[in-house]
C-alpha cells in the first residue's frame, strides 16, 4: 500500500506505522521519537514527541483525522497523507511537548553525562523556549542506588518505560519498574533490591536522557572528547560487536552500537560493557561514522569537510606581510636611530 508524507510517496507492508514509513524516506520527515524503540515490543505511544497530523486517512475514508497521532503507534493505510514537517499544528504541539518534558527536568546539562547525545538535548534546541513559564516547584527525589554499575538519577526522568521494557524482555529477573501514579509516578527498585543480572547495561543505553548512567565513566568525560571505535570480541554470552569510546589510548566506556536513530542494534552483556576496557582484550574494525547530526560529530575525524576558500583583494595580504617584516624583531637594526636617539644607547638600557 502507498502512503505520502510531507509529498514523499512510499509503498510500506500491512502493519508498517507512520513513524517506520518516515524512517524509510529518511531526512527531516522522520519525527523525533523518546520512547520508542524498534527492538522492544510494546514501546511508544508515551512521550508524544512523535505527534503527526493525518491529512487524509486512507483512500476507503479520505476524512481527516481531527487530533494529532503518535506516528510511532497509529498503522498507515493505502492512500493516507501524513504531515510532520510541513505542518504547523505539527510543530507547535513538539513545542508544547517540549516544554512538558522540561517543566521537572533539571537545566544540568553542563554536568551531565549523557550531554553530548542526549536526545532531550537536541529536541530542546530544536523547539525548545528561552524562558520557562512554569513557576511552581520541581519535583525531586532523594539519590537512591540501584546497583553496582548503574548510577540512577530521578530528577531527570521523563518516564519513557524503555528501561523496564529491557528488563522485561532481555533479563530473567526483573527488580525495577514505575512507581507511585500521575506526577508521583517514579523508576525504583523493589525494597533491598539491586539491578545486577548480566544484561542490566542496556538500560543506560536505551536511556534517551542522563537518567541512568555508567558508574564507570562518571565524569571521566565528554563524549566529544573520545574517538568512537566499532569492536568486537569472542564473547560466549552475547554477540560482543560494541562501539569503544577511546580517549589517546584508553578505553574509556563501551557501549552497544547504535543507529542514526539511536536504537541499539544488539544488546551486549555487562562484561563486555564493564570489565573489558582494555585495548588488547577487543578487535578494532575502525571508526565509527555518523549518519546523523551531533554534537559528537562535528569536525569529526570521518567526516568529509569542504575546502573553505576566502576571496579577498590581494592587496590587503599584501599589506599584512609588509607589517609582520616591521614589527620582527629580528629585522630590526639595533643602532638604527628611532626619533635621533640610538636604540643601544646605555640611556635607552
Amino acid at each position: 500500500m502507498k502512503v505520502t508524507i510531507d509529498g514523499h510517496e512510499i509503498e510500506v507492508e500491512p502493519g508498517t506505522t507512520i513513524l517506520q514509513a518516515a524512517r524509510m524516506i529518511g531526512g527531516e520527515v522522520v519525527p523525533p521519537a523518546m520512547c520508542y524503540h524498534s527492538k522492544l515490543k510494546g514501546s511508544g505511544g508515551k512521550c508524544r514527541c512523535c505527534l503527526s497530523e493525518v491529512s487524509k486517512g486512507s483512500e476507503a475514508d479520505p476524512r481527516p483525522m481531527p487530533k494529532l497521532m503518535a506516528s510511532c503507534v497509529t498503522g498507515c493505510m493505502d492512500g493516507m497523507e501524513v504531515k510532520t514537517k510541513s505542518s504547523p499544528r505539527v510543530q507547535e504541539a513538539q513545542k508544547a511537548v517540549t516544554e512538558f518534558l522540561l517543566i521537572n527536568h533539571p537545566l544540568d546539562c553542563p554536568v551531565c553525562d549523557q550531554a553530548g547525545e542526549c536526545d532531550l538535548q537536541n529536541l530542546s534546541f530544536e523547539h525548545g523556549k528561552s524562558e520557562s513559564r512554569f513557576i511552581e516547584e520541581k519535583r525531586t527525589f532523594e539519590p537512591e542506588d540501584i546497583g553496582p554499575n548503574i548510577q540512577l538519577h530521578m530528577n531527570r526522568c521523563i518516564l519513557c518505560y524503555r528501561c523496564v521494557m529491557v528488563a522485561d524482555q532481555i533479563t530473567d529477573d526483573r527488580v525495577h519498574g514505575v512507581m507511585d501514579r500521575g506526577d508521583h509516578s517514579n523508576i525504583s527498585t523493589c525494597i533491598s533490591h539491586a539491578i545486577d543480572n548480566e544484561f542490566s547495561g542496556n538500560m543506560i543505553d536505551v536511556c534517551p536522557v542522563g537518567a541512568l548512567t555508567d558508574k564507570t565513566f562518571r565524569f571521566k568525560s565528554r563524549v566529544w572528547f573520545n574517538k568512537p571505535y566499532d569492536a568486537h570480541r569472542d564473547c560466549p554470552t552475547c554477540s560482543g560487536k560494541t562501539t569503544v569510546w577511546m580517549f589517546g589510548d584508553e578505553i574509556q566506556r563501551v557501549t552497544g552500537r547504535k543507529d542514526e536513530f539511536h536504537e541499539i542494534d544488539e544488546f551486549i552483556c555487562n562484561s563486555c560493557r564493564f570489565d573489558h576496557k582494555n585495548v588488547n582484550d577487543w578487535i578494532i574494525e575502525g571508526p565509527r561514522t555518523f549518519e546523523k547530526d551531533s554534537v559528537i560529530n562535528q569536525n569529526n575525524y570521518t567526516q568529509k569537510l569542504e575546502k573553505v576558500v576566502i576571496n579577498t583583494e590581494e592587496t590587503i595580504l599584501l599589506g599584512r606581510v609588509q607589517d609582520r617584516i616591521k614589527l620582527s624583531m629580528a629585522e630590526i637594526d639595533y643602532n638604527e636611530k628611532i626619533d635621533g636617539n640610538p636604540l643601544n644607547s646605555e640611556k635607552n638600557g
